[in-house]
């Protein structure tokens, strides 16, 4: 049956930036779609842990800074021994930084690009090498942006993340499809989280958001639930670097 395709049963995900927001929305519904789940954030996730083992659902939480590389390898090391392998990747860990072209610093290029595109680059790495040793393949998806489409203004270090997120992503399926190893990527539109606090709080550029977008509303975590278990499940095999836009017809516009 179809619906069987996506069930989850028996896999283990890893979930960066899952302490709230997107992650949190995420991790939560591939734990509902029958996933045991890494958590991994800087932040407390007691409160994603809590929710995913009301769900009969085994979860670890992983600390670790994402803007340094050294992470890495005990991201993979802990999820292989507490959870028994690796069969998803949801690189969703991202941060955003605000400023005018003149004024932006280098430090806002640098916190931006390390954790959104480097250390997300070098996870899939790692995790990759794991699934082609395991040898039953895998899901790798990343979270994109409307700005993998889009120059937008006052965010150039994001721009250049998640442009670089968009073309990651292809050039990782092209070369580990081989390995029956799926990567794709998804673009939330306008979401509410603290990352669009500071949108949603302006007045004149919350209403011409919300102007342009034909759902009339914010996005939410949950509005990601559906994509995210449709990439991380069998029901997309022959997907294969694609980033899908979950914006609410913002693009459409």
């Amino acid at each position: 049956m179809i619906l069987d395709k996506f069930k989850l049963d028996g896999k283990v995900a890893i979930v960066t930036g899952a302490a709230r927001g997107l992650g949190q929305g995420i991790a939560v519904g591939l734990a509902e779609a029958g996933a045991d789940v890494a958590l991994v954030d800087i932040l407390d996730m007691s409160e994603s842990k809590t929710r995913i083992e009301k769900l009969g659902r085994k979860s670890i939480a992983i600390s670790a800074d994402l803007s340094k590389k050294d992470c890495v390898d005990d991201i993979v090391k802990q999820t292989i021994e507490k959870l028994g392998g690796i069969d998803i990747l949801f690189n969703n860990a991202g941060i955003i930084r605000r400023a005018p072209i003149t004024e932006f610093t280098e430090k806002d290029w640098d916190d931006v690009m390390n954790i959104n595109i480097r250390t997300l680059f070098f996870l899939s790495q790692a995790v990759g090498k794991q699934m082609i040793k395991q040898g039953r393949g895998g899901k790798i998806v990343n979270t994109a942006s409307m700005l993998s489409f889009q120059g937008g203004i006052l965010v150039p270090s994001y721009t250049a993340s998640k442009s670089a997120v968009m073309g990651l992503t292809r050039l990782l399926a092209n070369e580990l499809g081989a390995y029956n190893i799926n990567v794709n990527a998804i673009a939330p539109g306008y979401m509410a989280t603290d990352n669009t606090r500071a949108l949603r709080e302006d007045p004149a550029r919350n209403k011409a958001i919300l102007d342009r977008i034909p759902a009339g509303r914010w996005g939410t975590p949950e509005d990601l639930q559906g994509i995210s278990v449709f990439l991380a499940s069998a029901a997309s095999d022959y997907m294969q670097g694609y980033t899908v836009a979950v914006d609410g017809g913002w693009l459409a516009r």
